[in-house]
């Protein structure tokens, strides 16, 4: 029972306390020993706070024996990437030569996520600012992958996917430029929502940005998103609520569905990864979905020019703080950086316009489609000492190919894990889907994931 505890999901635990057979108490101090055990290992957690999610966690079992909770999360543990600020700590973003000025403030989507009544019982890690799909941080020690931890959780949202395997409570929020939030769902079996730009406000916006939910279930990330979506003043892109209501039931028949599986760019594809993506495709097919193969959506130029820009506004960044805090700031990354001076004016231009080539190029695509399927990344989950795939500062996005075209266009993409390689790690699946359609891709992640076999969650 002890165990269990830990793993239930945010829509069990509701029920439950709701007919009063289980305590947000309890599940607190359960999902805090899972930490204990498994903490040394994963290194997941960011400014965990016990004392004040306990107390938390009493007054939320006080308003459901009153039969007044705060939200639909009233009582479920949580955590916050490291980046999303919460009132009190500071935001490092991952690197040592951060500023440590605690925030004054609690982020958008963190206020409603307390105002629900969750327990926010600590944050999560990130690599250095949020620029590698790993754990590599000179700030935070390095997190490591649950289903294997010589292997990376993913990044930049690394700590978030970690926890989400591991079972540190049902709900992790992560935060998504280029696959921050799909990449670690994905190399950690979890699913994982970047939404509709500005679904959920972000406070900080930026062109590609959003915050989204790392669950075990979809009907999880579902709940999650109703709590934190909507408007706030502090983020000029954020959108009002839109009337729409998660159901898990889906009918795969008449869809019409693009699969993707070469991304025209970028690292070969693992024939593991692409022969579970493509039984999954199958799986659809089978039920009456219409699967057909798509080209590749963008174009290396596209990659490149976006990787120029970045590469600028990084440097940009960097080279404004102090020389002692300059030196601090990840080799690596201070390796990338360094070329931005090579750059023209025209190139950055160029870059900056390869993001509005992206969201064409999406558009396009979808003409013809309720749904586009295609893997998360062309590989597993690399070493985790590593902070790119290629080992290579100079191409350091050469995995995003399949996930970053939606940032920049803005979709909705989900991502669900349909199956393992022969070494027993996690393979995502990620579903794009139309504009304002965030529910609609958890509905059909929830349909592969009911379909496709499950592994017992990784304890190390």
């Amino acid at each position: 029972m002890t165990e269990r505890l830990a793993d239930l999901t945010a829509v069990e635990l509701v029920a439950r306390y709701q007919e009063g057979s289980l305590s947000p108490v309890e599940v607190l101090e359960d999902v805090l020993a899972r930490v204990d055990s498994l903490e040394p290992t994963l290194c997941a957690l960011y400014a965990p706070d016990p004392t004040a999610a306990r107390a938390a966690a009493r007054d939320s079992e006080y308003r459901w024996r009153t039969g007044e909770p705060a939200g639909p999360l009233d009582g479920v543990p949580v955590t916050v990437k490291e980046n999303i600020a919460t009132r009190g700590t500071p935001v490092p973003q991952g690197t040592a030569a951060a500023d440590l000025t605690p925030a004054t403030e609690d982020a958008p989507a963190a206020a409603r996520l307390r105002a629900s009544g969750a327990v926010i019982f600590s944050k999560t890690t990130m690599p250095e600012y949020g620029m590698l799909s790993s754990g590599v941080s000179t700030f935070h020690h390095l997190s490591r992958n649950p289903w294997d931890p010589t292997r990376t959780p993913g990044g930049s949202s690394a700590g978030a996917g970690a926890a989400a395997a591991a079972g540190y409570g049902p709900i992790h929020l992560g935060t998504d430029i280029g696959g921050s939030i799909r990449l670690p769902a994905g190399w950690c079996g979890v699913v994982g929502l970047k939404p509709t730009h500005g679904r959920v406000a972000v406070g900080n916006p930026y062109p590609g940005r959003a915050i989204g939910p790392l669950t075990r279930t979809a009907a999880d990330a579902a709940l999650a998103l109703t709590v934190i979506s909507g408007a706030d003043r502090r983020d000029h892109t954020s959108l009002p609520r839109w009337p729409d209501s998660y159901s898990p039931t889906l009918d795969p028949q008449g869809l019409r569905i693009g699969l993707l599986l070469d991304a025209g760019l970028g690292l070969p594809m693992d024939p593991e990864v692409t022969a579970a993506v493509s039984a999954a495709a199958t799986l659809l097919e089978k039920a009456g979905a219409i699967v057909e193969p798509i080209p590749p959506i963008i174009t290396r130029e596209m990659l490149d020019g976006l990787d120029h820009f970045w590469r600028v506004r990084s440097a940009y960044d960097i080279n404004a703080l102090p020389l002692d805090r300059r030196e601090k700031v990840l080799p690596e990354i201070r390796r990338w950086v360094s070329t931005a001076g090579e750059l023209t004016a025209f190139d950055v231009f160029h870059g900056y316009s390869q993001m509005h080539a992206m969201a064409a190029a999406v558009d396009a695509a979808f003409a013809s489609y309720d749904f586009i399927l295609s893997p998360v990344a062309p590989i597993t989950a690399f070493a985790a000492e590593l902070a790119y795939p290629t080992d290579d500062p100079l191409k350091p996005f050469e995995h995003i190919a399949f996930t970053v075209p939606y940032n920049m266009s803005t979709h909705p993409a989900a991502t669900v894990n349909c199956g393992f390689s022969s070494t027993g790690l996690p393979i995502g699946l990620q579903i794009a889907a139309p504009r304002f359609n965030d529910l609609a891709a958890l509905r059909l992640a929830e349909y592969v994931d009911a379909q496709t076999p499950h592994r017992p969650w990784p304890s190390i």
